[in-house]
């Protein structure tokens, strides 16, 4: 390749994380540059260092639309992440980029880069952006190295999705087939409400339905605010909150607090997250909600704690009761409020669909995205890192609510503090999958996991690698491995649900790719299946 590769680092909106992670995103560069260079190539980083904020990263739209006016249309473009990123800060200079664009990620669970590549390449594939895409634990291993040649050939990255069928390949049990049929149809022509406290959360623009594709599902948006939600939970009484924590004290939960509140979780904290709990579901009454997404992380993280307490409460089904402002009504009583982490309306629509489901099928509904974070050989096989930022539902967890326990959210992403709900997740079988956009169209991809238990020292030492504060789920994914996994997955989240067992999940699986195929959705079955 006779032009110059440009090379741009897309971070953080919030300073106090951009300085953090900084050293790890330097250390990627380099030796993502030295590899080019060793291939004898020529790289210009499109952006510079900023000696006040102390890193180099894009850390906003505007500062993004500034570097994108410096790089010609025609280079090739590598955008190298070692953490987590807003992909909205370089979308716009993608959009309109001719050159061919590579993404790389380094293999590392130290900060959410894999997390944030995906993340990236979700919103490029909504978008209609070509790219290719590449990473590696220290960019010098065969895969990583020939694939970069090849790039930097002009040549496609080899890249194996041959663990992906399309549904119409599959054979779906009849049973499945009607089962999943009838939960569909009846979500389509009753209809539900999904309530979005703001949508967009972090740049995630892969996570945004279009109206026009999800109205036909049944599903409709009600566009609510966050500062509505901080309002309610002022109408909240101290005692109502008190009432919240003191049914999770009696459940055996436990609560990591101290006195500091810029480090520590303090009671204060969790009592404002418990008035968070009752104010979300007294909202999501009032206005019909299915379901219901909190942002929180821009605008509501300067007012208040965490909404991870309320987030983990709410996907579980034995959770603290809560009455109408009135006092005559218990709400959602017995039920799960289905919630998606971080407004993220795939996995809203996923949620929705699949509580309905599992209650159909008779098994527990309790479902919940996950980070794809990271993953190690264990025992001799790829155990992945699933651990999303704050919340689970503790009938994941081993141990139900007496296994939980909440923490305080790491100070440099959550300055007001607030507990997440932290558990490792019980082995069992699980169905998992991810809704998302691809060439204007509403997609679902579906495969089949094993959660497994590891020793009590090795979850240590993942959660030490990745966020200690964050829930965990050690999961097999049955016949798709790390790169095939990585290759096809458009998303930095995954959705999981239990099934009571093997042949019972085999069955969820392909009653959920009809219901989805019903929806009208683009169905792929990823990976091994008993039933199809």
């Amino acid at each position: 390749m006779s032009q110059p590769v440009y090379l741009v680092a897309n971070g953080d909106l919030r300073l106090s994380a951009n300085r953090k992670c900084w050293p790890a995103q330097h250390r990627t560069e380099q030796a993502v540059i030295q590899a080019i260079e060793s291939l004898g190539g020529r790289v210009i980083r499109g952006h510079e260092y900023d000696e006040e904020k102390q890193h180099g990263f894009i850390d906003s739209q505007k500062r993004g639309m500034e570097v994108f006016r410096s790089i010609p249309r025609e280079a090739p473009l590598v955008v190298v992440e070692a953490v987590w990123q807003y992909s909205h800060h370089l979308l716009h200079g993608l959009y309109t980029h001719r050159g061919p664009i590579l993404t790389v990620a380094n293999w590392s669970g130290e900060w959410p880069g894999l997390v944030g590549m995906l993340n990236l390449n979700g919103s490029l594939t909504k978008a209609g952006v070509r790219y290719e895409t590449l990473w590696s634990a220290d960019v010098t291993d065969e895969f990583f190295l020939g694939n970069l040649r090849r790039w930097l050939s002009g040549e496609p990255v080899k890249q194996d999705l041959s663990h992906v069928r399309p549904l119409g390949a599959c054979k779906v049990p009849d049973a499945a087939a009607q089962a999943g049929a009838a939960v569909a149809r009846q979500l389509r022509e009753e209809k539900a409400i999904m309530g979005i406290f703001d949508e967009g959360c972090m740049g995630m623009y892969n996570a945004i339905i279009p109206d026009e594709l999800r109205h036909p599902t049944g599903v409709f948006k009600e566009r609510l605010s966050q500062s509505g939600l901080y309002a309610a939970m002022r109408e909240v009484s101290d005692a109502e909150a008190a009432a919240v924590r003191a049914w999770l004290d009696a459940k055996g939960m436990t609560f990591r607090t101290g006195p500091n509140p810029e480090t520590d979780l303090t009671g204060a904290q969790i009592l404002e997250q418990c008035k968070m709990y009752v104010a979300s579901l007294r909202i999501a009454d009032e206005f019909g909600c299915a379901t219901i997404g909190i942002q929180y992380q821009q605008g509501l993280k300067d007012l208040c704690p965490a909404s991870d307490l309320v987030e983990g409460l709410l996907n579980n089904s034995d959770r603290p009761p809560v009455k109408d402002a009135s006092g005559t009504r218990t709400l959602f009583d017995g039920e799960p409020l289905p919630h998606f982490n971080e407004v993220d309306e795939c996995a809203g629509l996923d949620g929705l669909l699949t509580y309905r489901l599992w209650r159909k099928l008779g098994y527990d509904p309790e479902n919940t995205l996950h980070d794809v974070r990271y993953g190690e050989e264990y025992g001799g096989q790829f155990v992945w890192v699933f651990e999303i930022s704050g919340a689970a539902p503790p009938n994941h967890f081993i141990g139900g609510y007496a296994g939980t326990v909440s923490e305080r959210q790491p100070p440099m992403y959550f300055r007001l503090g607030g507990g997440s709900v932290k558990g490792v997740s019980k082995p069992g079988e699980i169905v998992w999958s991810r809704v998302f956009v691809d060439n204007g169209m509403l997609c679902a991809d579906l495969g089949r996991a094993t959660v497994v238990e590891l020793p009590k020292e090795e979850t240590e030492r993942r959660w030490s690698i990745t966020t200690p504060q964050w829930p965990i789920m050690h999961a097999v994914t049955q016949g798709v491995s790390r790169d095939q996994m990585m290759a096809r997955h458009k998303a930095n989240h995954i959705q999981v649900v239990y099934a009571p067992d093997a042949a019972a999940a085999d069955f969820a699986l392909a009653a959920k790719a009809a219901a989805f195929r019903e929806l009208g959705l683009d169905v792929s079955i990823c990976g091994a299946s008993a039933s199809m």
